[in-house]
């Protein structure tokens, strides 16, 4: 994929570890395995001479606070919109050592630039009493810790979507009277730049990219439309001294989203499930040309 990419000219940016692991992984133990930090570096070596020409950026772990989350046991089919399941707080600490250890692998290699990318909630205190409180202990396990952990590091992926209002008891369920997408989130393009501020505080300034950001949606207006609100959003902190590294958008094709099947359409290109023939939608000619321009018209 690497090559491919070279091949066509696109710069390829590598996640090392999107969730999916090995069968042998999970039946030795998963990420609560004693070994697990080692067997995440020996991997790393493996694939260091992929990585080693040619690649600028590599992600080590996708998500791990979605991934502590997912240990929790609990029902993930509306992860990153309401109700979020209780972190594992030792798979919390695996990835995060998983972590420093490939990143230690991959600082062999002059230049290259490694981190992790956080799913980052935008949770907001709903201004009942209480809600403050709740914002601190509920948003802390499942958002902040891991963006303080990426100090020190090259850089810093961000993925934002949507965001969340926290009550006094927990998250809450978004109004009925607000816009929402396929996947049931409100539509809220300020969530990137949400994500930025935050990361860029609570890391002390470690550079960011923007990893994953999209919308899940058949009316393609409402693509290009969030698209151009988050980019806007993106400039704004760019404009106020944060340093972004890049945007990349979710997603290319309409896919296969775990926990919901392919009915989110997230992507710039249509597909026939039949046919397999590529159709790229309105908004993809719109992003192509935001930018070969690398420019936005406001």
């Amino acid at each position: 994929m690497v090559e491919t990419c070279h091949e066509f000219g696109i710069e390829p940016i590598v996640t090392l570890m999107h969730f999916t692991v090995p069968r042998w992984f999970e039946r030795d133990g998963f990420w609560r395995a004693p070994d697990a930090a080692d067997l995440f570096a020996r991997y790393t070596e493996a694939a260091l001479p992929v990585v080693a020409d040619g690649v600028r950026y590599v992600c080590t772990i996708n998500e791990p606070n979605i991934a502590a989350m997912l240990a929790g046991g609990e029902d993930a089919a509306n992860l990153v919109a309401y109700g979020l399941p209780n972190p594992d707080l030792q798979v919390a600490d695996a990835l995060l050592a998983s972590h420093q250890r490939s990143r230690a692998v991959l600082a062999q290699v002059d230049g290259l630039q490694s981190g992790w990318t956080i799913a980052t909630q935008a949770f907001r205190a709903s201004g009942e009493p209480g809600s403050e409180e709740m914002l601190r202990e509920y948003g802390y396990p499942r958002d902040d810790w891991y963006l303080e952990h990426a100090a020190g590091d090259d850089f810093l992926g961000v993925q934002a979507y949507t965001r969340t209002f926290i009550g006094p008891d927990g998250p809450l369920p978004v109004r009925d009277d607000v816009e929402t997408t396929l996947t049931g989130w409100e539509f809220y393009p300020e969530a990137s730049a949400d994500g930025l501020r935050s990361a860029w505080e609570l890391s002390g300034h470690v550079p960011l990219m923007i990893t994953e950001n999209g919308i899940a949606t058949a009316d393609d207006t409402r693509r290009e439309a969030y698209t151009q609100g988050a980019l806007e959003g993106i400039h704004r902190c760019i404009e106020d001294g944060i340093d972004v590294l890049g945007y990349q958008h979710w997603s290319l094709l309409d896919n296969y989203e775990w926990a919901s099947g392919f009915r989110p359409t997230f992507g710039l290109v249509a597909w026939d499930p039949v046919t397999f023939e590529r159709t790229p939608k309105p908004s993809a000619h719109w992003y192509g040309g935001v930018a070969r321009a690398n420019a936005l018209t406001v």
